[in-house]
Order: structure tokens, then sequence, then C-alpha cells
């Protein structure tokens, strides 16, 4: 069953004490809406969909298929508790949970609805790399919140610039959680895998059984590369057979401090024992030896970030 057959609630639809008002995003996994509550704050929704195996009713009610209900109700029950495990979290890094319902024999969670642009967006809106002030705050502030996400035994596992969003104070927010996604496709192999070509370490692709904290830090270390270069890196599986990558302390030497490249190769090793083992290290790092001056840009770089079109940063994915 393709994605495409599957369509989203109707602006206006009314949603329990919600009013749906626009489609956000969609893929094979879920569709995230914006919406009004009653007092008419805008939150955003998103809806447990897994078009592979499941399809909406004309009646909006999600059926999976025949052969597919206990893997969609294993999705559920995974999508279910990532919620829960979220809505403990009350930290300004992560994304709000706000509410959490059953409705159209699927599940639903509202979150709060942040202005600005993701990292993706502002990095790709810069004529020259950004710089390293922003890349150890951002970066240091975020770990803050992972670090409260880490404590709840929840990985984001799809840490990526797309799901980074850059609020209009300049505080970053991590959204779009890929843990449940992760747990369905490791069930059944129709699911689309549940990483982001580039961004997701090894393990993610091989072997599961290793995923932990220095999963995410692989990922941060895979964004934090794409501030450098605004590109994405070489992805894992193909790094594997033939590392081709070019190592930070090579790709930025003109443009950032030694120390912050050697942090940001160190969470790009291939094998996740050679990398920051939890966030509170990597934070550490990026707090010590913050340059009081930036190096300035190189004209041949300004020319060359210019006049070059960017790869896209955000690979197509299930959301």
């Amino acid at each position: 069953m393709s994605a495409s057959k599957n369509f989203a609630l109707p602006t206006g639809y009314q949603l329990q004490d919600y009013e749906i008002t626009k489609v956000l995003s969609s893929g094979g996994f879920s569709f995230v809406y914006l919406a009004r509550d009653k007092e008419k704050n805008i939150v955003a929704i998103k809806e447990y969909l897994p078009s592979s195996i499941a399809l909406r009713a004309e009646s909006a009610t999600v059926l999976p298929n025949t052969d597919d209900i206990a893997l969609f109700r294993h999705g559920l029950k995974c999508f279910f508790d990532e919620g829960l495990a979220l809505a403990k979290i009350e930290h300004k890094n992560i994304v709000r949970v706000l509410n959490f319902f059953r409705a159209n024999e699927t599940v639903y969670m509202v979150m709060q609805y942040e202005r600005g642009k993701s990292l993706q967006d502002y990095i790709l809106s810069q004529s020259t790399p950004v710089s390293e002030r922003f890349i150890r705050r951002v970066f240091s502030e975020l770990s803050t919140g992972l670090r409260e996400v880490h404590t709840q035994k929840l990985l984001h596992l799809d840490i990526k610039p797309a799901n980074i969003y850059i609020r209009l104070d300049g505080s970053p927010v991590l959204l779009d959680f890929g843990s449940s996604r992760q747990a369905l496709s490791e069930k059944q192999a129709k699911i689309s895998p549940s990483y982001t070509p580039g961004f997701a370490p090894p393990e993610q692709y091989y072997d599961r059984t290793l995923l932990g904290p220095w999963s995410d830090i692989y990922s941060i270390g895979a964004t934090m590369y794409s501030c450098l270069t605004r590109t994405s890196p070489l992805a894992a599986n193909l790094r594997i057979k033939n590392d081709l990558l070019i190592p930070a302390v090579k790709v930025g030497k003109d443009n950032y401090s030694e120390e912050l490249l050697q942090i940001i190769d160190s969470c790009l090793q291939l094998d996740y024992l050679k990398r920051p083992q939890s966030v509170f290290s990597l934070q550490k790092s990026l707090l010590e030896n913050i340059p009081k001056t930036e190096k300035k840009i190189s004209l041949v770089n300004k020319i060359v970030h210019v006049l070059n079109k960017p790869i896209s940063l955000n690979h197509n994915k299930p959301s």
C-alpha cells in the first residue's frame, strides 16, 4: 500500500477539542497538523498513520491491513509510550507535549507550536558557514535538553538539521523523535527504514542492539559537520565500506578552531566506543576553550559558498 493512497484530515476537521487548520508535513509514518484549541491557541498535532500498513477510511478512521494488525498495534504502543515519556520532560530545548489521546482508531500527540525556522533553513540561508560561537551555543544548549531525554531512557534517533528548530530568540528546540519509528521498522521489513542517511550512526543500520546515547551523539556530530559544509556528511553505511569522509579538522581548518573540529570528528567515529559516551561529556567539551574572536571566513570560501548550490540537508524519509 503506497503512502499516496492516504489522505490527511481536512481543514476545519474537529478532532476532539482541536480544529485542524493546515497540514504541516506528511510521510510514511505520520501526518503533522497545525490546529487551534478551544482557547484559539495554535498547536501542532502528530497523528500515527504508517501508510505502508494502514489506510484512512472515508470516515477518517484509520484501518490497518488485515495481515498487519499486530504490527500496527506494536507501532501504536511504541508511539504512545514515546508520547508518555516526552510528556514527562519539561525542558525549553525539547518539544513540549501538551496532550495525548486516542481517536479514529489511532493516537494523536499534541505539541507546543514553535515559531522560527529549522536549522536546515538557517544554514542554507547563510551565504557563508555559520560561526563557531553559533555552533557551540546551539549544540551545548541542545545537549542540556538531550540529557533529559536520555535520563528518561529515551533516544531521539533522528537528529538532523531539519529536526532542530531555531526559535525567534535564537534558542534551539529538538523536534520529531524517531524512536517509535525505529521500533516499528525493527519488526517488519516492509516499513521504510527509520534512519536519515548522513546523520544516522552505523549501528542504526547494522546492529540496533548497540544503540545508546552515543548514537544520538553521532547524529549531533553529523549535524555540526553540516554546519561547516552546508551539505550532509557521507552516509555511515558507505563510510564503513570505504570511508571517504573528509575530517572536520581538514574541511573547517580555515574557519574554526582545531578544538571544535576535533570534537566533531570524535562524534563521527564509526566505532561507537570511540565517541563521547554521554551528552554531558560532549557538552563539557563544547563549553571549553571557546575562542574570544571568530576566525575570518576566507574570501575563497565566501565565493565558493555564494556560487555553489547547496545540497539538501534533509533526505526524504518517513516523518
